[in-house]
C-alpha cells in the first residue's frame, strides 16, 4: 500500500544569486510540501542549500520534475534523497541532546587548527551541526591581513569525557597558538548583561603599583612581590600591605602623570564601545587603586568601580590604605552583589582577569575568562584568551564582525 506522504531531502549547490531560495520554495509550496528542516550557507559566492520536506505521495514526482527544471534555469544542481520515517525519528530524537558552542580564536587560523579541533570533537562522539566564521574575510595580502580570526562550531551530543575534552583543547591551543572556548549553548549564553574586569594587566598593560614603585625608587622590590602574588605564591592581602608600605612619601601628583599615560590593552576601545552599545553593565573589580579605575570610568563610561584607596596626607602617600582590601574573595562578593542590584542572573555574567586573585570571580561568573593569564590561572579557568586582544571576548559572546560594523 502506497504511503500518503513521503520524506525527501533536497540538496541544492551552485553559484549563489538572488532568488534561488525563493523560487525553489515556491515550487514546494505549489505542491503542498511541509518544510521540516532547512539550512543554507554561502562560501565564496557558492551556495549550499538543504531542505528536508514532507510532501503528499501523489505530488512527489511532479514536485521533483518542477524542481529539476527550475534548478536548470537557475544554473544550480539539485539532488533528491528519500528519507525513511525511521531515519527521521532517530534524527528528531538526536535533537534533544545537549548542545555546545566551540569558538576558536587566533591571529590566523589554519587547516591544522581546524582539523585538531574537529578530531577532538569526533573522538568524543559528538556531531558538528554548523560552522560559521565570526571575523571578517581575510585578504590574501599578508600586509593587509586582519590581525585576528575566529570560527564558531555548533556541536550536538554529550561528550564521553568532558574533562579530557577540555584538557585536549587546552593542549591543542598551547601547541598551535590559538584559543578555544567550550560553552554550553544555553539561553544565558545569548543574554549576557554584566561584565566585570580586573584592571591591571587586563584592561591596561601594566601593574600600576609597579609604576608607582618605580617613581618611588623601589621598583624592583615591588615588582617581585607583585609577580609572586599574581602567581598565587603568596597571599594577596599580605603582598598588598607590603607593597603599599614601600610607597610611603611618594608625591600624589605622580598618580595623575601615570593615569594620563596608561597603556590600554589591545582591543579595549573596541570592546568597550560595543559593550556599551548593546547595553552591558560594566564593572572594574580591581586589586589596584581607585584613582586609576575612576580615570577609566570617565574614559569608557564604566558603571561600577571597586578598587583600593591609597591614604594621602599633605599631598604624600602614607604607605597605608583606606577601607577593606579588594582581594579575590571580595571580587567574587562584588560580582554577586552587582548582579543582584542589576537584577541579573549570575549565569548572565562575565568576568575577565589575569591573576590568581581573579579566579574566584572567574569561577563564579557564567562566563569566566582568563586573559593573557599566568599558567596556573589559565589552567584553572574554564575559558582563556592568550593570542589576541580584549575584543576577542566579543567572539566568545557570539558576535560576528558583520554585526559590529558601524552602519551610517
Amino acid at each position: 500500500m502506497k504511503k500518503d506522504n513521503e520524506l525527501m531531502l533536497l540538496n541544492i549547490t551552485g553559484p549563489d544569486k538572488p532568488g534561488v531560495t525563493a523560487k525553489l520554495t515556491e515550487i514546494l509550496a505549489q505542491h503542498n510540501a511541509i518544510i521540516l528542516d532547512i539550512g543554507q550557507a554561502d562560501i565564496h559566492n557558492n551556495l549550499s542549500l538543504g531542505i528536508l520536506v514532507q510532501c503528499p505521495s501523489e505530488t512527489s514526482a511532479n514536485l521533483m520534475k518542477a524542481a529539476l527544471f527550475q534548478s536548470y534555469d537557475l544554473g544550480v544542481q539539485i539532488r533528491f534523497l528519500p528519507i525513511s520515517e525511521e531515519d527521521y525519528s532517530r534524527w528528531v530524537d538526536g535533537q534533544g541532546r545537549d548542545r555546545y558552542i566551540i569558538t576558536i580564536l587566533g591571529r590566523r587560523l589554519t587547516a591544522k587548527q581546524i582539523a585538531g579541533v574537529s578530531r577532538i570533537i569526533a573522538d568524543q562522539k559528538m556531531n558538528i551541526d554548523a560552522i560559521k566564521r565570526l571575523t571578517g574575510r581575510i585578504p590574501l595580502d599578508e600586509n593587509a591581513r586582519t590581525p585576528k580570526a575566529s570560527v564558531e562550531f555548533s556541536v550536538r551530543g554529550n561528550p564521553l569525557d568532558k574533562d579530557k575534552m577540555k584538557s585536549d583543547f587546552l593542549t591543542l591551543a598551547n601547541d598551535l597558538q590559538m584559543d578555544i572556548s567550550f560553552q554550553e549553548d544555553s539561553m544565558y549564553r545569548r543574554m549576557r548583561r554584566l561584565i566585570c574586569f580586573d584592571m591591571d594587566s587586563t584592561l591596561i598593560q601594566t601593574e600600576v603599583i609597579d609604576e608607582l614603585a618605580v617613581k618611588a625608587g623601589v621598583g624592583d622590590k615591588v615588582k617581585q612581590i607583585t609577580e609572586s602574588a599574581m602567581r598565587g605564591e603568596i597571599d594577596f592581602c599580605t603582598s598588598f600591605r607590603e607593597r603599599c608600605a614601600l610607597l610611603k612619601g611618594l608625591d600624589v601628583r605622580v598618580m595623575e602623570e601615570i593615569a594620563q599615560n596608561l597603556p590600554m590593552t589591545e582591543g579595549a576601545d573596541r570592546l568597550m564601545r560595543v559593550l556599551k552599545k548593546v547595553g552591558f553593565k560594566i564593572a572594574i573589580l580591581s586589586g589596584g587603586f581607585t584613582y586609576f579605575g575612576e580615570h577609566l570610568r570617565r574614559r569608557y563610561g564604566i558603571d561600577y568601580v571597586y578598587a583600593n584607596e591609597l591614604e594621602v596626607v599633605d599631598g604624600k602617600l602614607t604607605g597605608r590604605y583606606v577601607g577593606d582590601i579588594v582581594d579575590g574573595k571580595r571580587k567574587a562578593e562584588l560580582l554577586r552583589l552587582i548582579a543582584q542590584v542589576e537584577n541579573v542572573d549570575i549565569r548572565q555574567t562575565v568576568a575577565v582577569g589575569d591573576g590568581a586573585n581573579d579566579l574566584p570571580m572567574i569561577s563564579l561568573a557564567g562566563l569566566g575568562i582568563a586573559f593573557h593569564a599566568k599558567p596556573k590561572v589559565k589552567a584553572t579557568a574554564e575559558q582563556s584568551i592568550s593570542t589576541i586582544g580584549l575584543d576577542g571576548i566579543l567572539y566568545f559572546l557570539g558576535y560576528k564582525d558583520s554585526y559590529l560594523e558601524e552602519r551610517h
